[in-house]
């Protein structure tokens, strides 16, 4: 049984769907001459079909709910009568029952109008707006908010969540919203919203920016280094990043895991330098166990990472790198 699958393994081809030229990888223990690192990179691409299939199942409804919504807001704005623009213990729990009580004043008013066939009075509408949050109160007693996300000091993508209760005093609801399906609202709602509605609105804000920051991380090291990374994973809300530097005398290989997902430096960090093996020619194969130098750990790469962005931190890396591999061959050379 053994040997059929080892078999069966070698007769299927060696893929790396993340490398840039593998037929030009040099001859590493972990080079993908073996199950393992064929299971990796499988797994690997399986990831990646995974990310591109969630998107796309996703990207209809959510642009349909995000045009409406967006369209919403732009009016609520529009029809404003005044902007106001909360610093730090402005935005408290009693502004948010102040709000919550004039959009349900508001929703009275409107249908004793109805009822009475008569035009409602003129009512002041007013956003406002804290930190990266526009506030807006939306017909039929619902709290608009909307989330702008930034990198870099550069506008990124716009969210949005719409509250809702029946009264003033029940409890507030999420009606409906554009955050990204894999980060946990839900769960956020059922621990926050009736306890510390405030605490809910800017915890999601928390979420959605270092979610966007995360990404925007990766994003930018593809763009400016992608030549020199040769496999690249992550997760969809990009709490987990790996990557392969082997643009290099050695193979590098950078994991990432933030243990909360507000976090935009990662809280556990590998770096590890594998040498390259020298080839022998006299023998077939080089991979034999223990012919292999053990790997290293770059412990000057792992602080970069634990206090620069993910950008500095590689340029910081990779500059650092051949001196640091050259201590470490001096440490090891026979004495």
């Amino acid at each position: 049984m053994g040997s059929d699958v080892e078999e069966s393994l070698k007769k299927r081809p060696n893929k790396f769907p993340f490398s840039s030229d593998s037929c030009s990888r040099k001859n590493f223990m972990q080079d993908g001459h073996n199950p393992l690192d064929i299971t990796r990179a499988r797994f690997g691409n399986l990831l990646k079909r995974h990310g591109e299939l969630a998107e796309r199942l996703s990207r209809d409804s959510d642009k349909i709910i995000f045009e409406r919504l967006q369209k919403e807001f732009e009016a609520a704005r529009a029809s404003q009568t005044e902007e106001i623009c909360l610093d730090g213990d402005q935005w408290n729990d009693g502004l948010l029952a102040t709000i919550r009580e004039r959009v349900h004043m508001e929703a009275d008013r409107k249908v004793m109008s109805e009822d009475a066939n008569t035009l409602p009075s003129p009512e002041e509408k007013i956003t406002y707006k804290t930190g990266n949050k526009v506030i807006c109160c939306l017909e039929g007693a619902r709290i608009g908010i909307q989330y702008e996300t930034s990198f870099a000091g550069e506008p990124c993508e716009l969210y949005h969540c719409v509250l809702e209760s029946k009264s003033f005093l029940e409890k507030m609801t999420v009606l409906e919203h554009t955050v990204p399906f894999f980060l946990p609202i839900r769960e956020i709602e059922n621990d926050l919203l009736s306890s510390n509605a405030k605490k809910f609105i800017d915890h999601v804000g928390e979420l959605l920016q270092a979610y966007v920051d995360r990404r925007e991380q990766v994003r930018l090291i593809k763009e400016l280094y992608g030549n020199q990374i040769a496999e690249l994973y992550h997760s969809l809300p990009y709490q987990m990043i790996e990557f392969v530097l082997d643009d290099f005398d050695c193979k590098v290989t950078v994991s990432l895991r933030y243990a909360e997902l507000i976090l935009v430096l990662p809280s556990r960090i590998s770096v590890l330098a594998w040498p390259a093996l020298k080839k022998n020619p006299l023998r077939k194969d080089d991979a034999i166990l223990g012919s292999q130098p053990a790997p290293v750990r770059l412990a000057y790469a792992e602080d970069a990472l634990r206090t620069m962005s993910l950008p500095e931190a590689y340029a910081e890396i990779v500059l650092n790198l051949p001196q640091a591999l050259l201590q470490t061959n001096q440490q090891r050379a026979p004495t």
